[in-house]
């Protein structure tokens, strides 16, 4: 490739990137579109003869979703049965009972760690407020402090662990064994999850807020005096499912993925890894989950109720499945032009280590677009052709270092900053930033040490 072919393709990618960005920040047209116009686009100033550029984008789109869009599909459908079953609560009545008293917040960290493995951050977050409030008035402990470690926990689990759809997506765009990149982002997201927990403890102390008791949608900034203090009772557990039954329909699938990956590695018989490669492939695991949650959780449900929360759930995943497909539109695009190559010369011959690119690119994006999924997708689809072409690269860390990145900054056009003040309760934005931005901050900065020390034992 000629030096002004190479100069075509770094211009088409510059091009489209800051499209995307222009389009998704400063105009009407969604995330969806503006990835399929930034992928034409860069296919088109790259000197790809159209024909290719749109067969590139149709295989990258089909390709993408062919792997993960059931599996995506499977996913909303089972968090829509954990939000209306009560089994997030049941996780968080069974923590706070095995961890004991003083021990809340710790309790709710954990829950909310594995409640967004199925759950939406916004969504998970506005279901276990309710509990939150509770244990906050009946222990007179910090609201905040029981909330951030609630938050914080949610958003690095919905940013790393698959099958969360974003952290999903990556596996595609990388070419990742699922049940592998799982095991590292476990890694990566436990010390990411108690660093948000020592930031909520600090931020508790410094902004100390109780529900009134008067009215728990009001905070008061003082201790309860001894009338206003409640008897400490335990949490309500009426009407709430059985904690196997709570716990299973996460826990299973993401079991049979891991004895899958356990089975390639250790050389299980034929006949055993036929077995164990069926059930634990991502697909039929999930899908498992599915129907535990169905008819463990849901089963007591009148038919009509449970098949309108998955028809609404469905409604919810096409918007993901849309724009995850976009990504891998937009990387089969970058890949035929030749950029992935080019660029990765570049940062060889420039001595950049791989993983700053995707971390940068999906910690500005998230910055840029509030979106911690619309970061790292496009961080994704962008960085995965080049990374792949770079033999020093591991991809799973590169992969990694998208998650990762997309926890960023939070800023004011960040929904989820927006839910976790406002249903804490908080109204002043200067406590809202005291509270939500330096939590995110907290967990951006121990996700850079953790990504970088992984990447140099890797």
């Amino acid at each position: 490739m000629t030096d002004a072919n190479v100069l075509r393709v770094v211009i088409g990618l510059v091009v489209a990137i800051g499209l995307i960005l222009y389009l998704v920040t400063r105009t009407k047209v969604h995330v969806f579109p503006s990835m399929i116009i930034g992928a034409l686009i860069a296919g088109l100033v790259a000197g790809l003869p159209p024909a290719d550029v749109l067969s590139a984008i149709q295989s990258g789109f089909g390709g993408t979703l062919g792997s993960i869009g059931i599996i995506i599909g499977f996913g909303v459908m089972m968090g829509a049965i954990f939000e209306i079953s009560g089994a997030a609560k049941r996780m968080a009545v069974t923590f706070i009972k095995l961890l004991g008293k003083g021990k809340e917040d710790v309790a709710m960290m954990i829950t909310g760690f594995i409640v967004s493995i199925p759950v939406f951050c916004d969504s998970a977050f506005v279901v276990l407020s309710p509990l939150a409030k509770s244990l906050a008035r009946n222990t007179g402990r910090s609201l905040i402090t029981i909330s951030c470690a609630l938050g914080t926990a949610l958003l690095v689990t919905h940013s790393l662990i698959p099958p969360t759809p974003g952290p999903l997506a990556i596996t595609n765009y990388f070419k990742l064994d699922i049940g592998v990149f799982m095991l590292y982002s476990l890694i990566a997201a436990i010390p990411i999850s108690i660093a948000g927990l020592f930031y909520a403890k600090w931020i508790g102390k410094k902004l100390f807020k109780l529900p009134s008791p008067e009215d728990s949608a009001v905070l008061i900034d003082r201790p309860y005096t001894e009338a206003e203090m409640a008897e400490e009772t335990a949490v309500s557990e009426s009407d709430l499912p059985g904690t196997f039954v709570s716990f299973a329909p996460i826990l299973i699938p993401i079991v049979l993925i891991l004895l899958n990956t356990v089975g390639k590695m250790v050389g299980f018989s034929d006949g055993m890894l036929t077995v164990v490669g069926t059930i634990g492939h991502p697909v039929v695991a999930v899908g498992i989950g599915v129907l535990i949650a169905i008819y463990g959780l849901a089963g007591k449900m009148e038919r009509k109720k449970v098949v309108d929360v998955l028809d609404d759930s469905i409604k919810q995943a096409g918007i993901i499945v849309f724009v995850t497909g976009a990504g891998g539109a937009l990387g089969a695009v970058l890949k035929a032009s030749g950029a992935g190559n080019q660029i990765a010369q570049a940062l060889v011959a420039a001595h950049i280590p791989g993983i700053v690119l995707p971390y940068l690119m999906a910690f500005l994006l998230r910055i840029v677009t509030g979106s911690a999924t619309v970061g790292m997708l496009t961080a994704g689809s962008i960085s995965a052709p080049i990374l792949l072409s770079m033999a020093n690269v591991n991809p799973y860390i590169a992969g990694l270092a998208c998650c990762i990145g997309s926890i960023g900054i939070t800023n004011l056009h960040d929904s989820y900053f927006w839910v976790v003040n406002r249903t804490t309760g908080l109204t002043d934005v200067k406590e809202m930033l005291w509270n939500w931005f330096g939590a995110v901050l907290s967990l951006s900065a121990m996700g850079a040490v953790v990504l970088f020390v992984m990447n140099a034992i890797v």
